[in-house]
């Protein structure tokens, strides 16, 4: 079945009456202004809520408006944003936010198609901003409203395929509540992530729809939705280097342009090195090493490629200079101003430093 022959308009009632009384308490749902609603759904993008909880508030506490985010230096941005990966995200998010200073006069604009002029921001973000922060009666279709529309209206299109989500948002349209639009949208993506859940984990006897669920009448839970696999990940090995004398850590910083732009890393070559080799690129650098110590190894997926690296802490004799490439900074500063990738997590514990997602874990 197609989603247009099944009657959308048995959802809306049931739908809020259960979210009324199972919509999880979350930071940016207490004032829903439009630029908390904006930080919110970019953090979400690819990021549990758990996790984006700290973030969030941390990000909102140091930059409260659009003109402190359209100002903020990038180095302080990245560092703020540290932990949660895809760094163009928030990269976006200060070109749009310039956007808006320039020519929205410093308000976010509360119409969709104004709203995807923006850097950075799509259909599914536009739609969250407008019905949410605005009430505008537009839909707002992510990972989760797939699942859930597809799964009650046992529609088994691929959602992979842009031409799903745009009949599934002309479709929604037709829908929304007058006047709760942003908490029809909100009770979509709820009952996504608290109910109607991957693959064969679904709570069906929890969920509202549970009388009408095609999906669930016809046994096809676990085949709804359907999803094409994404291409394979590209594997790359690379040795990491940590190279210290004393307080003192080597860093570099990656280039403008490609994954992981701009950021700040630990030394690091393709290829897995064996210590003789390691005690050779350390002379290269002009260091003069005194202890070389094998690490473990760790993995780091990206979207696209995962990071199979092998690491090394190698202790040098104390250098007053920086070299060609590369920065020699302590690590208490480097603690505070030089946001490093999570990709490096696994290695950043050997310094005894705490960067982002672990910095919000409290010591036991």
């Amino acid at each position: 079945m197609k989603i247009e022959e099944f009657e959308l308009n048995k959802l809306p009632e049931p739908l809020l009456h259960w979210f009324f009384g199972h919509a999880r308490v979350l930071p940016w749902r207490e004032n829903p202004t439009p630029y908390r609603v904006w930080v919110s759904e970019i953090m979400l993008q690819q990021t549990r809520v758990e996790a984006v909880k700290p973030y969030f508030e941390r990000f909102i506490q140091t930059l409260p408006e659009v003109a402190y985010l359209a100002e903020c230096q990038e180095e302080q941005l990245l560092k703020l944003w540290e932990g949660l990966g895809y760094y163009n995200r928030v990269r976006n998010m200060q070109i749009a936010a310039k956007q808006i200073m320039e020519e929205y006069h410093g308000q976010i604009p509360s119409e969709y198609d104004e709203l995807l002029k923006l850097k950075g921001i799509g259909h599914y973000t536009a739609g969250a901003i407008a019905s949410i922060a605005y009430g505008k009666e537009v839909p707002a279709v992510d990972g989760n409203v797939l699942r859930v529309i597809s799964r009650v209206a046992a529609d088994e299109r691929d959602i992979m395929k842009q031409s799903v989500r745009s009949n599934m948002e002309k479709e929604l349209l037709q829908v929304i509540p007058k006047g709760r639009a942003g908490a029809f949208n909100q009770a979509l993506m709820e009952l996504g992530a608290t109910v109607c859940l991957p693959k064969n984990a679904p709570k069906c006897m929890e969920c509202p729809w549970q009388e009408i669920c095609l999906s669930r009448k016809e046994g096809k839970i676990a085949q709804i939705p359907v999803k094409s696999k994404a291409a394979k990940r590209r594997i790359e090995e690379k040795t990491v280097f940590l190279i210290r004398d004393g307080e003192k850590i080597i860093l570099r910083k990656r280039p403008a342009k490609g994954l992981l732009a701009g950021m700040y890393e630990f030394p690091n070559e393709a290829g897995v090195y064996t210590t003789e080799e390691v005690l050779s690129y350390t002379k290269d650098l002009g260091l003069t090493p005194l202890r070389i110590e094998s690490l473990a190894e760790a993995v780091h997926v990206f979207s696209h490629v995962e990071w199979h690296m092998k690491g090394y802490l190698v202790r040098v004799e104390a250098i007053e200079e920086d070299r060609e490439g590369c920065l020699f900074v302590e690590t208490s500063d480097f603690k505070e101003n030089y946001p490093i990738p999570s990709a490096f997590a696994a290695y950043t514990e050997y310094l005894n430093i705490r960067q982002g997602k672990e910095r919000f874990k409290k010591s036991e």
